[in-house]
Parts: structure tokens; sequence; C-alpha cells
């Protein structure tokens, strides 16, 4: 049977992604980004409360739908499935829609004049920092899309070779070990990093959603104690929050534990939240897990946009500067998910399945 709390979890963490990157036009640790407000504790402690595992839950969900993949599957047809999905969004995101996102940025910026189409030779030959804050190129959001597919293929590798090697079938861990496994997280942090986004990191937090959130039995043990462990990963999220942005003195080994901390709890709250109470499929669910791919394509650019309209208008109000984009954006980018929806060639370019879900 599906694991409807798998999709069910995806969708939700992807429509955050709207007022989570809208928030970094405020960031206060002066990031570059496509508009850049003025920083705002407030609004930046949105973004430190969920960055320690925003993006790890992704990775962990992907690692845990492997498992299930690779029952159907191929590893041959695992990688060609990953790359239609993943690498065509990622070529047409990054073609047609990181320019638009750029173009915009230079104007705001750095006072670009030139016209829209005059901006593509910009986009393709300023290569400096990869943010596109200064109009030059760089791969947005779709970052992710290039790193799962590098890490899908990698893992396959690993897997293909354990499996090949191995002797006998494998029984799951204690739950203790599961607690445990977060411990490696800050010494990975660093590791084949870029910008910020560890391949080591999230290739770890992959292979722990393939051999240890595959088991029911292990998910059922996460499900039981989710309380305990939200707990754990609020409160670490909290200080880690407060200590990044708000405390006036430096702590950064405890810092450093309270990010980790959170990362690490809060995936375990998450999985085990998802599996007591997610775990269900309708209409509502099963149409917001059909439109993920194209949500993921479309999000930022609207994002960016009505930040700039809002600007160039001169909105008034840091909360009204920020809620009305993040609801324009909102809109426009379901009304983009219906239209891609309607169009098979849209669908190709945004990774959609052409069919709707279907139980297994």
């Amino acid at each position: 049977m599906r694991k409807h709390y798998i999709d069910n979890l995806r969708w939700l963490a992807i429509l955050l992604l709207i007022p989570y990157h809208a928030a970094m036009a405020w960031n206060s640790w002066e990031e570059p980004n496509y508009i850049f407000f003025q920083g705002n504790k407030i609004i930046s402690s949105l973004i430190v409360f969920f960055s320690p595992y925003y993006m790890p839950l992704l990775f962990l969900l992907a690692g845990i739908s492997t498992k299930y993949a690779l029952r159907k599957r191929t590893y041959t047809q695992y990688i060609a499935e990953r790359a239609k999905r993943l690498l065509i969004p990622l070529l047409s995101g990054t073609l047609l829609l990181m320019p638009v996102m750029t173009f915009v940025a230079d104007k705001y910026n750095s006072g670009y004049k030139g016209s829209f189409f005059a901006h593509y030779r910009v986009f393709f030959t300023k290569y400096t920092d990869l943010t596109g804050a200064d109009g030059g190129f760089s791969l947005g959001q779709f970052w992710f899309l290039l790193y799962l597919f590098v890490i899908s293929v990698i893992a396959a590798g690993i897997i293909a070779l354990r499996e090949k090697f191995s002797s006998g079938s494998a029984s799951a861990p204690h739950f203790l070990l599961v607690i445990l496994l977060g411990l490696p997280l800050p010494l990975l942090n660093n590791l084949l990093s870029i910008g910020g986004k560890s391949l080591a990191e999230y290739l770890y937090i992959f292979l722990i959603g393939f051999y240890i959130f595959s088991w029911e039995s292990i998910i059922g043990k996460v499900a039981k104690h989710r309380y305990i462990m939200l707990a754990i990963g609020l409160s670490s999220s909290i200080l880690n929050v407060y200590l990044f942005l708000w405390s006036d003195s430096l702590y950064p080994v405890i810092n450093v534990i309270a990010k980790f901390t959170a990362e690490w709890f809060m995936l375990l709250a998450i999985m085990g939240i998802g599996k007591s109470c997610l775990d269900f499929t309708g209409k509502i669910s099963g149409h917001m897990s059909r439109i993920s791919f194209p949500f993921f394509s479309f999000h930022f650019v609207w994002i960016v946009v009505f930040q700039y309209i809002a600007s160039e208008v001169s909105v008034k109000g840091t909360a009204v500067l920020y809620f009305i984009p993040v609801a324009a954006a909102y809109l426009l980018t379901f009304i983009c998910c219906e239209v891609t929806l309607r169009i098979p060639l849209l669908c190709t370019l945004t990774g959609t399945k052409t069919n709707k879900l279907k139980e297994k």
C-alpha cells in the first residue's frame, strides 16, 4: 500500500516554501537575495526556526520513497525516472524561470536598465556568488533538484553494492540507535558543502530514510514517542533562534548543539506526527501531491515579482509588505499549477506526472 503520509508531508513542506522564501527578503545576516528590504529579526526568526530541518526533511522523504520505488523498478529504470523528473525541471527552470528572477534582482539591487531579453546574456555570462542577487547565473531553488539527482545516483550505487555483498536479510535497528543517528550531523555539515548546502549531510539523511525509516517497526516507535521528540525539537529550535539572532553573547558550541539537536529531533517528530495523523488520502491531498512539482518550480518567481512590485508602489508597513506578496504568490502559483496539469509539455518541463496518483 502507498504510504500516504510521505506524500502529505512532502506537499505540506513544499507549500511552506512561499512564506519561507519570502522571509529571505528580511534576513538579518545580510545574505544576498533577489529582493532585500532590510534586516528584521522577527521575520528572520521564521527562517532560522525552520532551516535546520526543512530541506533535510525532503531528502529524508526522498530516501524512504526510493525504498518503495526500487521494489518495482530496476536500478536503471530508477535512474531514468529520476533523470526525467529531476533533470528536465532543473534545466527548464534554470533556462526559463531563473532569468526572470535574476533580471528583477538586477533591476532592484543594481539598477539594471536593459531589457529582459538583453539580460539573458548577463545571466549566462556573469558568474559571481551564484545567488543571482546581482543578476548573475544561479540555479535558485533548483539546486535541490540537482542535489537530489546526484544523491539518488550515488545512493543507488551504494544500495546496489550493499545488496550484492550482504548476506541474509537485515533486521530493524534498536530504537536507541535511531536516536543516536543524529550525532554525525555536525561533522557532515561542512563536508562537500556548496553555499552552505552539504552534499554529504543530505546523502546521509537520504540513506537513513532508505535504510531506517522504511521499517514499519521503526516508524511505529517514532510515532509512539512523537510528542517527546517534538518537545525536544521545539525547545532546541527556539534555543537555536535565540542564540543565533537575539542573544548579545556568543555561545557557538551551544548554538551548534541546539541547531543539530533541533534538526534531528524535529525530523523524528515530524515523521512520527506524519505517520499518526497524515496517513490518509483524498481528493485534496491527492491533488496537492500531484501539483507538488509545478508548485516547487513556479513559487519563487512569483515571490520575487510581487515583492518587486510592492517595492515599486511603495507598500507601507513590514507586515503588509510581507503578506501581500505571499498571498499573491500563492494565488499565481496555484494558477500556474492548474494550467500545467492541462498542458502535457508543461507537465514534462516541471516533472509532473500526467496521470492521477493511484494506489500501489
